[in-house]
């Protein structure tokens, strides 16, 4: 199954509010809710969400809804993933970063680094389609890809392009003021260019992003968990496992909390941050052995560990067996008589 976080289409209910129509009725009509975008972080159908994007373009009237979309997004519309390529030594260094860590955002998109002279392309790609070849989708991803090199390489000048299959005659539609003098039409492949020299440049930090995301998570929470510390702990836990970069610190960022004050909230709940960690883990490495299609390598990875052996070793003894066992014996039990 072709899966994607439901944060990339973060926006679209008040975009289609924006264009004048009702963005519940197009949501259902792809068998979605809006139940299903409020937490960012939810898995849903990377098929649908296709279909719904060319549903909503087709209703709206805007033929290019999937970069209006995009325009309107910050690059946390990519998750976790792109607060930590931020984080990388160079550029070079947070595609490669990215490309390692893309499944985390989706399954089923592939992005090929193609070199062309002295221009660096980045080729999107999917491993499914639909009626209308991805249009809709292939604009908002190649728009996210956009959006997370301009601002990595802190350049928005004429140099970065942003490249689409569909035909030229789109120009007549109305473009997003942020990718004006940059959009090519009726390219051989989908996605960016710009120069290899960018490559050796640094990603811009951005602290600003860093307490946006931060804010996004406390309202989150505070609106699924109330007054449930440990529900918190263990959510922002699952978020920020894939990243490797799960600490008592940034759990306590999330919760806008300083780390001992945390410690000290969770100790008076006879609970520790370390616990919490070892059972979200385990949930999590239980779920996906038993309904998920990760490989044993791709779940270590999800879960935060540079190496399969610890992973391994440490579910051994969580459970007593080892991660391949505990498959065999559960997988496809629903757990009902």
């Amino acid at each position: 199954m072709f899966l994607i976080r439901s944060g990339a289409i973060e926006g679209f209910e008040q975009l289609v509010n924006q264009l004048g129509h009702n963005p519940a009725s197009l949501l259902a009509q792809s068998g979605f809710s809006s139940a299903q975008l409020r937490d960012p972080n939810t898995y849903i159908s990377y098929t649908r969400l296709a279909d719904l994007l060319d549903n909503a373009a087709l209703v709206c009237g805007v033929p290019l809804f999937g970069l209006r979309l995009a325009a309107a997004q910050s690059v946390l519309a990519l998750g976790e993933i792109a607060l930590s390529i931020r984080q990388q030594p160079t550029l070079a260094d947070a595609l490669a970063y990215s490309n390692h860590h893309i499944r985390l955002h989706a399954y089923g998109i592939n992005v090929k680094q193609v070199p062309r002279r002295d221009t660096l392309e980045l080729h999107l790609s999917f491993d499914f389609s639909n009626a209308t070849g991805l249009t809709q989708l292939m604009q908002l991803s190649a728009g996210q890809a956009f959006n997370l090199v301009s601002q990595m390489a802190d350049d928005t000048g004429s140099a970065l392009k942003l490249h689409l299959p569909q035909a030229a005659a789109a120009q007549s539609a109305e473009l997003p003021g942020s990718y004006r003098g940059h959009v090519q039409y009726g390219c051989e492949f989908g996605g960016v260019s710009f120069p290899l020299s960018w490559l050796a440049r640094k990603p811009q930090y951005d602290e600003q992003l860093l307490r946006e995301h931060f804010q996004q998570r406390i309202r989150l929470l505070e609106s699924i968990y109330p007054d449930d510390l440990q529900a918190q702990v263990r959510h922002l836990i699952s978020n920020l496992l894939p990243s490797g970069e799960c600490s008592i610190e940034r759990v306590a960022a999330g919760l806008n909390l300083q780390p001992r004050v945390l410690q000290k909230r969770l100790q008076r709940e006879h609970v520790s941050f370390r616990e919490l960690l070892q059972q979200t883990r385990l949930e999590i490495a239980q779920r996906n052995l038993q309904h998920g299609q990760l490989s044993i390598t791709e779940l270590a990875l999800n879960l935060g560990y540079a190496e399969v052996a610890v992973f391994s070793r440490n579910f051994k003894r969580w459970t007593g067996v080892s991660p391949r066992e505990w498959k065999a014996r559960h997988q496809g039990d629903t757990g009902q008589e």
